[in-house]
């Protein structure tokens, strides 16, 4: 894995792109909603490395791995848990099959759906299903980490701590945030960044935000706090709700790639898109920045 220096050294070339959307991209493939995502990947794999070959295509640094909630507590729902170390490890190198030259990032996400994550009593939990993640992400060959769509500081806690028990390298982290960059613990977010990035954050910043003229605002005030690599991986607007359940976001590649040139120029360094955002929103990134 990359060290955190060696990441900000690549990172002194100028921006670099991340992928897009994973999640939404496959349900309009055939993914069924509410399966397990990861399940589905390695049953449907071609689905997932045509996605992820048009992203590299269109332009993106850095291809996201498909191991969203690959934790045993997860896992446990579709009686995968034992396997959850095989499992990241699988999926890993199926994003680097789609994408070789490009960096692999493994994907770790919030808790908060298994486990009151916020709860202090259940820290230790937290760290020993993100420790078990990790050992899977780093034996199949991860480039680095990303733990992104988090909701609550401890959740971040208990992935650097799994991160260093497990002598991983760099990682990013990135929260999803209510308007003016306000958690959904109620916290600020500019102090948490700030102090990720003193315990050793490789970058931090936010994703699945409404890409609107309010985000570059959003990365000029993060910016106060944070003095590294700041992370801009918004969705393409709002979701529009379709009678198949699908949410479906109707912002158009350009007017993406115009709000997320703005969030460069305000300081932003690893740019991408989450919800709704297509290999065709990326390319228009590439081309903005």
């Amino acid at each position: 894995m990359l060290t955190t220096h060696a990441f900000h050294e690549l990172l002194k070339t100028g921006p670099l792109v991340l992928d897009g959307a994973t999640g939404s991209n496959l349900m309009l493939a055939g993914m069924p909603r509410g399966c397990c995502a990861e399940q589905w990947i390695l049953e449907n794999p071609e689905a997932l490395v045509l996605l992820q070959r048009s992203y590299a295509n269109a332009g993106s640094d850095v291809i996201y791995a498909p191991t969203f909630q690959a934790q045993p507590i997860a896992l446990e729902k579709v009686g995968l848990e034992k396997q959850t170390e095989a499992v990241n490890a699988a999926l890993v190198a199926l994003s680097r099959s789609a994408a070789p030259g490009k960096l692999i990032a493994g994907d770790l996400t919030t808790l908060a759906a298994f486990t009151e994550s916020w709860n202090p009593e259940n820290f230790d939990l937290l760290v020993e299903n993100y420790r078990r993640q990790i050992r899977g992400l780093v034996d199949g060959g991860a480039d680095l980490l990303v733990a992104e769509t988090l909701m609550y500081p401890q959740e971040a806690e208990a992935i650097l701590t799994a991160a260093e028990l497990e002598n991983a390298g760099a990682c990013m982290y990135s929260f999803t945030m209510q308007a003016g960059g306000i958690l959904f613990s109620g916290m600020d977010a500019g102090p948490v960044l700030r102090e990720l990035e003193q315990a050793g954050a490789a970058a931090v910043g936010f994703n699945c935000v409404a890409a609107d003229m309010m985000t570059p605002y959003l990365v000029s005030k993060l910016r106060r706090d944070v003095k590294g690599p700041l992370l801009c991986k918004p969705n393409a607007g709002n979701p529009v709700i379709g009678d198949d359940g699908i949410a479906r976001y109707e912002m158009k590649p350009d007017a993406f790639a115009g709000i997320v040139a703005d969030c460069v120029q305000m300081g932003a360094k690893l740019v991408g898109g989450c919800c709704g955002t297509t290999p065709k929103h990326i390319q228009a990134v590439k081309n903005a920045i």
